[in-house]
């Protein structure tokens, strides 16, 4: 049985959600405390009955993350509970596309921004001194495959994407030699629930399942993964 991450300490930001809810059961599997940001109870309440006999090892939390004074008040109370924190894994984000720049909605780039790049950047910028004074931690954060593919009708999506993984490479960069490590995923369409309403007529079995993902996303966090860092690896 797995339980590499016995005694660890998770945060998954989004940890509800289609990728993250699957990221959030592998740690709890392989020994981890986990602990969720969420904003559905309903999501969380699934979570937790899906975890059975490991849900006495998981967390959630209604935070949100775009705030930087709720983040520090709820990552405070998170070390003065657990102590420490050895790998944070940010899966909130969100998808928009369908129209070229000029027609879509001028509201669509600052919520692909605020999702895809300004939860990352407020998350990191109050996790990454508590694993620099640690001396050890690992960050992951869920780009896209968009982020270097860049497609058609999809600019604001496109241009948050490829933000996340250009400020995930240089917080590699600033944290070099510190003990903390910083890789991005990049994902393509993930098979999930939303996904597939979305997009009824793909063929969803060429799409990588949640828990495929979550086994790199584990991969990255774990001391195997010790000298990755400052990667952006297409899952």
């Amino acid at each position: 049985m797995d339980k590499r991450f016995s005694a660890k300490k998770i945060l998954v930001a989004g940890g509800t959600g289609g990728l993250g809810r699957a990221v959030s059961l592998a740690f709890l599997e392989a020994g981890a405390t986990v602990i969720v940001t969420y904003r559905s109870q309903a999501e969380f309440d699934a979570l937790k009955s899906s975890a059975g006999a490991n849900a006495a090892q998981l967390e959630g939390h209604i935070v949100n993350v775009l705030d930087e004074a709720a983040l520090k008040t709820f990552v405070s109370g998170l070390i003065a509970k657990q102590g420490r924190l050895d790998a944070l894994v940010n899966a909130v984000g969100g998808y928009s596309a369908g129209a070229p720049l000029w027609e879509m909605d001028a509201k669509t780039l600052e919520q692909m921004l605020s999702l895809n790049l300004y939860a990352g950047y407020w998350l990191a910028r109050v996790v990454v001194p508590i694993m620099l004074k640690q001396g050890s931690g690992a960050i992951v954060n869920v780009a896209a495959t968009a982020a270097f593919n860049h497609m058609a009708s999809a600019s604001e999506y496109v241009a948050s994407k490829a933000a996340a993984a250009a400020m995930m490479n240089s917080l590699a960069a600033d944290l070099k030699g510190s003990g903390v490590r910083a890789n991005s995923i990049l994902p393509s369409i993930i098979d999930t629930a939303a996904n597939r309403q979305a997009m009824p007529n793909a063929d969803h079995a060429k799409w990588p399942k949640p828990e495929e993902i979550a086994r790199v996303i584990l991969f990255l966090c774990s001391e195997d993964a010790k000298l990755v860092h400052g990667a952006a690896i297409p899952v």
